[in-house]
């Protein structure tokens, strides 16, 4: 009789261990899933607050979307001694979102600023601090005209991840601007786009824009922003406004990336790429350019701002849009001209 009792007890207890089990591993798994939905919730509002849409990879237009790594072949392993590029393979960062606006006057530092929607973000009370420890990049692509326009891409690090400590790129954010300008590369391929955009531009290029272009840096607690200067140079400037006369009808791809030098550097690997998908230029989002706030106001621009592609009925002579393209392929012709025949092939590869 005592031992069917006992028997029994240790059933019951067998039973109701298991159901306690039971109870906490679904406990877990909903706290783990409310973890990953508000992540993934942080991650596509981020996404959602940059003033460019994001779109379709393949078939969106007008908007930006994330092209894979290994579209873009840079330096490997064994580049030192061979010479070979690879596939770059994943990223460092992950995007964050992408902005491209307009104002009377150059945009600079956007991420000091109070209104700027990413910083915001950040530090928003409903990712519950997990933040604290994100590092965002943002690379401000700086163009000037009649109105000033920007094209700000920003990128993140994981939830709750900083930069992994002895990496290039965590040498580059806490490097001087010497050691910057320096490495601080891009490289560039049109995937769509008429014949003179990607005989100016290149099919795929690469350029340290810190040695062709000026270039500001920005540091703050938990950011980096380069604000890149396409108007320092007389032929980027050239082949930038000639490009935008075709900006409806281009999609390229950017990638970002810290060059590596030495052996124990490589392989090469982009901290971020994104492409942009035949932009308009009429959707750039108006700012307010005052030191304290940013205030953001859609707005359509008429005419041919900076030169946007015109219709097939303007008049040559009267369109602004028309002219600029003349004189910017008057102006690469000129400056290549004087400048390729006393210019290595190698360093060719590095001049916009």
């Amino acid at each position: 009789m005592l031992e069917t009792s006992l028997r029994r007890f240790l059933q019951l207890s067998l039973i109701l261990n298991n159901l306690l089990s039971n109870r906490s591993k679904n406990t877990t798994h909903h706290h783990h899933s409310h973890r990953s939905s508000t992540t993934v919730a942080a991650a596509q509002e981020s996404i959602n607050r940059g003033s460019l849409n994001h779109v379709d990879l393949h078939t969106g237009s007008n908007g930006w979307a994330s092209p894979p790594g290994d579209l873009f072949s840079l330096r490997g392993p064994n580049y030192v001694t061979k010479r070979t590029k690879f596939p770059s393979g994943p990223w460092l960062l992950q995007p964050a979102s992408v902005d491209w606006l307009r104002s009377n006057a150059k945009l600079d530092h956007v991420l000091a600023r109070q209104d700027n929607p990413i910083m915001n973000l950040l530090k928003s009370p409903n990712l519950q601090g997990k933040s604290l420890k994100t590092f965002l990049v943002a690379v401000n692509l700086q163009v000037p005209g009649r109105d000033h326009h920007s094209a700000i891409f920003y990128f993140a690090t994981k939830e709750d991840e900083g930069l992994q400590p002895g990496s290039l790129l965590y040498g580059f954010v806490h490097g001087d601007d010497y050691f910057r300008n320096s490495r601080f590369k891009i490289v560039n391929r049109i995937v769509k786009g008429p014949w003179i955009v990607k005989a100016a531009v290149g099919n795929y290029a690469a350029c340290l824009l810190g040695k062709a272009l000026k270039c500001n840096y920005f540091v703050g607690d938990n950011y980096l922003q380069i604000d890149v200067d396409t108007g320092s140079s007389a032929i980027a400037s050239a082949i930038l406004h000639l490009a935008l006369g075709y900006v409806t009808v281009v999609t390229i791809d950017m990638g970002f990336l810290v060059e590596a030098q030495s052996e124990d550097e490589l392989p090469e690997k982009l901290f971020r790429a994104v492409r942009i998908c035949q932009m308009e230029m009429s959707s750039a989002t108006h700012v307010e350019n005052s030191s304290s706030a940013v205030s953001f106001k859609r707005g359509i621009h008429s005419g041919h701002p900076n030169g946007s592609s015109c219709n097939s009925n303007c008049s040559k002579v009267k369109c602004r849009a028309c002219r600029l393209k003349s004189a910017a392929i008057m102006e690469i012709c000129a400056a290549y001209a004087v400048w390729a025949p006393n210019t290595s092939q190698d360093r060719r590869e590095f001049i916009l």
